[in-house]
C-alpha cells in the first residue's frame, strides 16, 4: 500500500510509467537509511549527470505527505521514511479480503496428467502442489480459473499394464488381493519391463495390442476399460486423501482421432509433409534453437502424444475461449511444449498466443531418483502415509491427545509438511525431499507456519474484553507491520510469475516475523494490548489467506 504511494509520486515526477518504476524500488539493508529506496543509476546516461546528482535533485524537489514523512538521498539513492503510525493504522482496518485482485480473466491450468499404468508418484504430487497453488493464486486475484487434468489412458506405454496382465495375471483382482487399485495396475507394467529384458518378442505383442485397441477390438477394449477403471479408482483415492479435485478431465482416448485429422489436414495445406508413410514436420530453426523434425503420425498410423496435444488445444478453445491456458509438467517436457506450441502457430491457430508452459524441477528423495519403470517408484500414498506416521509421532511428544484428534491432526500436519516442501524451492529447480525434516514444528517448514497461526489463535482466545486502542510502536511490531504490507505485493509477483515458491518463502518471513512480536512485545496484560490484540488478529487474517495460496490448511490447535 504504503510502497504504491512511493512508486505513483516517482512516476509523477520523472514522468515515466509506473510499470517501468516498480521493479527498481529496494528495500535498505539498514532501516536508518529508510524503508524503501530508488537507485538513479539508470537515469544517468539520460540525464548525462552522476546517480549521486540526479539522487540529490529528486529528494530535493519531493515533499512529504502524510504517510511519507521523509524523503532523502543517500548516495546514488532516494530513501523514503513511510510513516509508522499511519501504516499501523491502516494495517489494523485489514480484512479478509485483503490483497485480492480484481483480474476478471478466464484460465484454464492443467496439471498431474497421469498415465493410467500405475500410481502416483512424489514427482506428480509436486505437480499437484503447484498447479493447484498457481490455480489459488490466480483465483485470488481475480481471475476464473478452470482445474483441468488430462488421462494419458491409450497408447504402447498403457499396453504394457494391458499385455503384462494379459499374459501373467490370471485373471485377478486387486480387491481379493488386496492391493490398491492403481497400485495393482502399476504392478503389471513393471512386471512387463521386467519380462521384457528376458523376451524381447513382447514389444511386438505390446504393438499388437495398440494396434487392436485402435481397430476396436471387444476383448482388448473390455481389458483396457477394467485396467483403466481400477486405475482411476485408485487416483480418486490419492485425490480425495491429498485435498485436490478437477472442473475438467480429459482423456486422450476420446481426442486422438480429432488430433489425426487435423493432422490429416495440415498434411493437405503441406503444414506437414510425409516421410515414407509417417507423417512429419520440420521446424527448423526457431528463433536460436533448432526444434528440429518431429514425428506427428507413426508410419502404422497409430498417433504420438503431441497429436492429442494439438487437438485438446484446439477443444479447450472452443469449449471455453480462454484468456489463458497454463500447462503445468515436469522440466524433461520442455522440448514437446516447445514443439507444439510452435505447431500450433503454423497452423494459425489464434488462441497460440495465450499458451504458457509452466516446467518444474524433479524431486529426489535421500534414498536416490525416482525410477517407476524399474519398481523402484517413491509413490504417492507411500510419501503420505509415511509422513503422516511421523506428524502423528511428533504430536505424540508434545500432548496427549484422543486417538482420532492424532489422526485427524496428524494428517493436516503431514500435508503441510509436504505441501511446504514441494512449493519453498524456486520450481524450475529439482529439490530434495526428506520427510524427516519436512514435518519439524520448527524452521522452514509447513508445520512452523501452522504452529504460529495457532499460536496467535491462542493469543486471541485468552484476550478479555478490547480497551482503548493506542499506538506505541516497538521495532518488533513495525517490523511485522511492514512484513503485512507486503501481503498483496507479493500476491501480485507470484500471479504474474507464476511461481508459489513467492508465496511461501513470504509465508515463512511473516511467520518469523509474528513469533519475533510474539517474543519482543507482551500482548495479553500489557497497556498497548489492544492495539497488540488487532496486530494478532491481521496477523491471523493474512496468515490464513497465505497458507491457503499454498493448499494448506490453517488449524486453531498444534
Amino acid at each position: 500500500m504504503f510502497k504504491e504511494e512511493i512508486i505513483k509520486t516517482l512516476s509523477k515526477e520523472l514522468r515515466k510509467p509506473q510499470k517501468e518504476i516498480r521493479p527498481l524500488i529496494e528495500i535498505p539493508p539498514d532501516s536508518s537509511l529508510g524503508d524503501y529506496a530508488f537507485p538513479c543509476f539508470s537515469l544517468a546516461t539520460l540525464k548525462k549527470k552522476s546517480p549521486v546528482e540526479i539522487a540529490s535533485e529528486i529528494a530535493g524537489k519531493l515533499k512529504p505527505t502524510a504517510r511519507i514523512e521523509k524523503i532523502e538521498n543517500k548516495g546514488p539513492y532516494v530513501n523514503f521514511f513511510i510513516n509508522k503510525k499511519k501504516m499501523a493504522e491502516k494495517i489494523v482496518k485489514i480484512k479478509d479480503s485483503y490483497g485480492k485482485g480484481k483480474s476478471k480473466k478466464k484460465i484454464m491450468v492443467e496439471f498431474l496428467s497421469p498415465n493410467t499404468n500405475k500410481p502416483l508418484h512424489l514427482g506428480h504430487l509436486r505437480n499437484i502442489v503447484i498447479g493447484e497453488s498457481v490455480s489459488r493464486i490466480l483465483e485470488f486475484s481475480g481471475n476464473k480459473v478452470i482445474r483441468s487434468v488430462l488421462y494419458n489412458d491409450r497408447g504402447v506405454h498403457i499396453c504394457k499394464s494391458m499385455t503384462a496382465y494379459k499374459l501373467y495375471g490370471e485373471d485377478k483382482d486387486p480387491d481379493i488381493e488386496e492391493r490398491k487399485q492403481d497400485h495393482f495396475v502399476g504392478d503389471f507394467y513393471v512386471l512387463y519391463s521386467q519380462k521384457l529384458k528376458k523376451n524381447p518378442k513382447l514389444e511386438e505383442e505390446n504393438k499388437k495390442c495398440l494396434q487392436n485397441w485402435e481397430k476396436g477390438d471387444p476383448e482388448t477394449i473390455s481389458l483396457w476399460k477394467k485396467m483403466n477403471g481400477w486405475a482411476y479408482n485408485g487416483f480418486k483415492q490419492t485425490y480425495d486423501l491429498f485435498g485436490i479435485s478437477f472442473d475438467k478431465e480429459y482423456h486422450e482416448s476420446d481426442i486422438y482421432k480429432k488430433g489425426k485429422e487435423i493432422i490429416k489436414e495440415g498434411l493437405k495445406k503441406k503444414i506437414f509433409t510425409k516421410k515414407g508413410k509417417a507423417v512429419v514436420i520440420n521446424l527448423g530453426k526457431v528463433g536460436k534453437e533448432d526444434l528440429g523434425e518431429k514425428i506427428l503420425l507413426r508410419s502404422d498410423g497409430t498417433s504420438v502424444y503431441i497429436t492429442q496435444d494439438i487437438a485438446l488445444a484446439k477443444i479447450k478453445d472452443e469449449e471455453f475461449k480462454l484468456k489463458g491456458s497454463i500447462y503445468v509438467t515436469g522440466n524433461e517436457q520442455i522440448y514437446h511444449f516447445k514443439v507444439l506450441f510452435e505447431i500450433l502457430k503454423r497452423l494459425k491457430f489464434k488462441f497460440s498466443n495465450n499458451l504458457h508452459h509452466l516446467y518444474h524441477g524433479m524431486v529426489e528423495v535421500p534414498e536416490g531418483k525416482l525410477k517407476s519403470r524399474e519398481g523402484k517408484t517413491v509413490d504417492a500414498d507411500y510419501i503420505i502415509a509415511q509422513t503422516n506416521n511421523l506428524a502423528i509421532e511428533e504430536l505424540k511428544k508434545r500432548y496427549t491427545l484422543p486417538h482420532k484428534v492424532y489422526e485427524e491432526r496428524g494428517l493436516k500436519i503431514a500435508l503441510s509438511a509436504i505441501k511446504y516442501n514441494l512449493l519453498k524451492t524456486d520450481i524450475m529447480k529439482n529439490l530434495l525431499f526428506n520427510p524427516s525434516e519436512a514435518i519439524s514444528f520448527e524452521g522452514d517448514t509447513g508445520p512452523y507456519l501452522q504452529y504460529s497461526y495457532a499460536r496467535a489463535s491462542s493469543i486471541l482466545k485468552k484476550a478479555g474484553l478490547p480497551k482503548k486502542l493506542e499506538i506505541n510502536l516497538l521495532p518488533a511490531e513495525v517490523q511485522l507491520i511492514k512484513k503485512l504490507d507486503k501481503f498483496p505485493e507479493t500476491v501480485d509477483n507470484a500471479a504474474s510469475s507464476l511461481n508459489p515458491s513467492l508465496v511461501a518463502n513470504y509465508a515463512l518471513q511473516l511467520a518469523h516475523s509474528f513469533n519475533e512480536f510474539y517474543h519482543s512485545c507482551p500482548v495479553i496484560g500489557d497497556e498497548n494490548e489492544a492495539f497488540r490484540l488487532e496486530l494478532v488478529k491481521v496477523f491471523r487474517i493474512v496468515m490464513r489467506n497465505t497458507l491457503y495460496l499454498l493448499g494448506i490448511e490453517a488449524i486453531e490447535e498444534m
